[in-house]
């Protein structure tokens, strides 16, 4: 089995849902990691605006500044970043101080200007299935068949990038787990992680920490706290891996490749 690249998540945001503000600090955020390095990540996604359902935006000066230091420090030392923005002007200034993907949770329609930024970059870009931003995002969860609406508006974003002049070879896409789809609507997606297997794309999924996990098996009204939804992430690791994606993107890097570990030693068991 090929085994999937884990992308750590570097949150440096006051309101991120999985760790409450923890890395918010650049140095804090810098130490972590390097700390997820050593526990095998094999790349790291910075992000300086939280995603949550709810969230408001920062501005955009507020977003560089706690994001910049950050991608400088991890990529000066040799780490392969990823920025994840939806603003083509943090994208652009990120590319300058090291990162070398861009990770749109929008998949370029919050900024138009996205698209043409890493056409012009030549850079390997996610593009995620998304309808909204976090203020709004759950009103829009409705879908006759979610795994059709999604591939297809996934697809569509696709067209848009290559008409636009990103390479076909540098999108990778992300069904969006959590973005505008209930707990329903995400088993079902990774039910059926095959079909977006074979879109022709690699595939990053993002499952981590996130609410569908914190409820599973759990009475009505009492969730997990995200972060006593590790050993739930570190499943869906071992399940997604099954699909062969490229990347899953995690908090807790040390759970999950534990879990790529036992996926492997069955994958190869005779």
């Amino acid at each position: 089995m090929t085994r999937p690249l884990l992308m750590g998540v570097v949150n440096v945001t006051p309101d991120s849902f999985s760790d409450g503000g923890q890395w918010f600090d650049p140095d804090d955020a810098i130490a972590h990691g390097f700390d997820l390095l050593e526990d095998g990540a094999d790349l790291l996604d910075v992000g300086g605006e939280s995603t949550r359902p709810g969230a408001e935006r920062p501005p955009e000066a507020e977003e560089l500044r706690r994001v910049l230091p950050v991608v400088a420090a991890l990529a000066g030392q040799g780490a392969v970043v990823s920025i994840d923005t939806m603003r083509a002007t943090v994208a652009d200034r990120a590319l300058d101080a090291g990162a070398a993907i861009v990770n749109d949770v929008s998949g370029g329609l919050a900024d138009p200007d996205m698209a043409h930024l890493v056409a012009g970059r030549g850079v390997d870009y996610v593009a995620q299935h998304w309808r909204g931003h976090g203020a709004g995002m759950q009103r829009r969860a409705e879908y006759v068949d979610v795994i059709v609406e999604v591939r297809d508006e996934l697809l569509a974003r696709v067209d848009a990038l290559v008409a636009a002049g990103v390479a076909p070879e540098r999108i990778i896409v992300d069904p969006g787990l959590g973005f505008a789809k209930t707990a329903s609507h995400n088993w079902s997606i990774l039910r059926h992680l095959d079909v977006f297997a074979g879109l022709g794309h690699r595939l990053l999924i993002g499952a981590s920490r996130k609410a569908f996990l914190g409820s599973v098996g759990r009475p009505p009204g009492s969730p997990r706290p995200p972060l006593d939804r590790d050993v739930a992430t570190a499943v869906t690791t071992a399940y997604a891996a099954a699909s062969h994606p490229w990347g899953i993107r995690v908090h807790d890097v040390a759970t999950s490749r534990d879990a790529l570990d036992v996926a492997t030693a069955l994958e190869e068991a005779q």
